[in-house]
């Protein structure tokens, strides 16, 4: 099995040697680079092309939205099979940052307060090519979903801000296959971090009855697991 190979982009020494320590500390990741800003972050991505590159939201030079919207643009325009998955790291959890990001192409979203398993999973999940979220990132922009149409027109950066990102493939699926307004309920708790026992006693059904809603919603949207799903249901804009 093939090392996943990772580039990092942060300006904080502290905080890169310690995300590097974390990693390194995993014998299936790879460390192929570093970067202490985002001109130098580009060109790091350019040449190694690795599987996943790890990028601060607030860098010197210019943002890391900004990094991962000028790269996303290169990849596309290139020839290479190989694709970079790009995993945001940051402190912040503001509603507008993390859309900005998955907006600018960003492939998963990891609090830097977050734990040792978590950060690895995010990295593991990214090289596979899927997408990972924090879930309380994911109830953020859940959240900013359910904003109605009108809300959302009269927002100065809803223009800006696109999250319906599925592939052709995906978007076909869910027209084929779409969610029942009972699964919409279920999904709704899904990302509010309820468990099965909690749902069932929310829509005052069976714990059961809930595990078949919850299998349901992960086979129409083609996801592994819970935060899965809440990635797909916010690029998809299928809470209203």
């Amino acid at each position: 099995m093939n090392a996943i190979r990772v580039a990092l982009i942060e300006d904080h020494d502290l905080t890169r040697f310690g995300i590097r320590a974390i990693l390194q500390q995993q014998p299936e990741i790879e460390i192929v680079g570093e970067a202490r800003d985002a001109k130098s972050g580009l060109k790091l991505l350019e040449t190694t092309r690795p599987d996943v590159a790890i990028v601060d939201v607030g860098l010197p030079d210019m943002t890391g939205i900004e990094l991962t919207q000028r790269f996303k643009k290169s990849q596309e325009a290139g020839e290479s099979a190989s694709k970079t998955g790009v995993l945001i790291m940051t402190m912040q959890d503001d509603e507008a940052v993390v859309l900005a990001a998955f907006a600018a192409g960003a492939d998963s979203y990891c609090m830097k307060d977050t734990s040792f398993n978590r950060l690895s999973e995010a990295v593991k999940t990214t090289a596979e090519g899927n997408a990972w979220i924090d879930p309380a990132i994911a109830r953020i922009v859940l959240h900013q979903v359910q904003t109605s149409p009108d809300q959302a027109a009269a927002s100065p950066a809803s223009s800006t801000i696109n999250i319906n990102r599925l592939s052709d493939e995906d978007n076909e699926m869910m027209l084929t296959y779409p969610l029942t307004e009972r699964e919409l309920e279920v999904l709704r708790l899904i990302v509010d971090g309820c468990s099965n026992a909690q749902i069932a006693e929310k829509l005052y059904i069976t714990v059961g009855t809930v595990k078949t809603h919850v299998r349901n919603i992960l086979n129409k949207l083609c996801a592994d697991d819970r935060t899965q799903v809440a990635v797909r249901a916010l690029r998809a804009g299928l809470v209203q």
